[in-house]
């Protein structure tokens, strides 16, 4: 179970990585948020994999899990929502501004009035 959970941590970490180092803006969209899973994740699985067991201790349970884990993936995922929504209009705007999606593309230099 542990060889499977970091396998797929290493693939989405290495999906993720790829396509933030694109330069269109709607894959690095998506490398971000595919490296937020990975990260997500990886905070889940340190809360160790047990099946079956609650996260809350009581008096007749012999094994739990940890919740803390599970409490800052439920404030991660919150907070990517945010981020991504955020990253999705800033490009956006940059689309529809410059009818363009390279996110490398210098500014075009723009002409004063009274100057040649």
């Amino acid at each position: 179970m542990e060889l499977l959970v970091a396998s797929a941590i290493g693939v989405m970490t290495a999906g993720g990585i790829y396509l933030v180092l694109r330069l269109r803006t709607f894959p690095v969209i998506l490398g971000i948020s595919l490296l937020t899973y990975a990260v997500n994740v990886f905070l889940f699985s340190s809360g160790r994999l047990t099946i079956g067991a609650p996260p809350v201790l009581s008096d007749d349970v012999t094994r739990y899990t940890d919740p803390l884990p599970q409490a800052l993936v439920l404030t991660a995922i919150v907070i990517s929502f945010g981020m991504t929504a955020v990253a999705v209009m800033i490009g956006l705007g940059a689309f529809l501004g410059s009818d363009d999606d390279h996110i490398d593309d210098q500014p075009e230099p723009r002409e004063t009035e009274g100057q040649p």
